[in-house]
């Protein structure tokens, strides 16, 4: 029997690093065990939540500049995203004691919007401060990748939204800032070569988790 506590994990990586694929991967794992476990996303996880990450990752770029959100607007739209899904999916999950598994969390914040687009980081904090009620992470893996192995998987994708298809140099910059945030808590974060999706993957994930939380 495994003693009953709260613990959010998160995941986080650029688009085609197998961050997605190995949540689900954990998620599954520890539901074959009879972890009481949720797998949720972000933007999304909840209805009004999901009705927002529509909106987000629609081409709303449009080719005329006068069309285009202003990058406030954009951050704006997920952090009103996450408020739905801190209030209504991720805090009742932890007051009931479940285990959460999180597709994208904060970090995504700082390395898209702080490092990527130049937002101010002090207006996401103080947002953050007024929506999370200090809920952060238990353990956050970065899934990180060789950047032509993410783009080959991206390009096999059927269905594609505006954040696959940046350029190279984008999504090796943010791997950069999400590889800069996990050193600065060695402890909440641990940093997972996915380049080749080997089987190994899957147990070191699963082998850190059972490591933290049987502390």
């Amino acid at each position: 029997m495994h003693k009953k506590k709260a613990f959010f994990i998160t995941f986080e990586g650029v688009e085609g690093s197998g961050k997605s694929y190995q949540s689900r991967k954990l998620y599954r794992n520890l539901k074959k065990k009879g972890f009481p476990v949720i797998l949720t996303r972000e933007p999304g996880g909840t209805v009004n939540a999901e009705r927002i990450r529509k909106l987000i990752l629609q081409d709303y770029f449009q080719k005329e500049s006068t069309k285009q959100f202003d990058k406030h607007t954009d951050t704006l739209l997920y952090l009103a995203a996450r408020n739905e899904h801190v209030k209504n999916k991720i805090k009742p999950a932890i007051l009931k004691k479940k285990i959460i598994i999180c597709d994208r969390f904060i970090d995504s914040t700082l390395a898209y919007q702080v490092y990527g687009k130049k937002i101010n980081k002090k207006l996401i904090d103080v947002i953050h401060k007024n929506i999370l009620e200090n809920i952060k992470p238990d353990l956050t893996y970065i899934l990180k990748c060789e950047i032509s192995n993410a783009m080959n998987r991206l390009n096999k994708r059927k269905t594609k939204n505006r954040y696959d298809k940046f350029s190279r140099q984008f999504y090796a910059n943010v791997q950069n800032a999400f590889i800069r945030i996990a050193k600065k808590n060695k402890n909440r974060y641990m940093v997972v070569d996915n380049s080749n999706n080997n089987k190994s993957t899957e147990k070191i994930i699963f082998d850190k988790f059972f490591s933290k939380f049987r502390k």
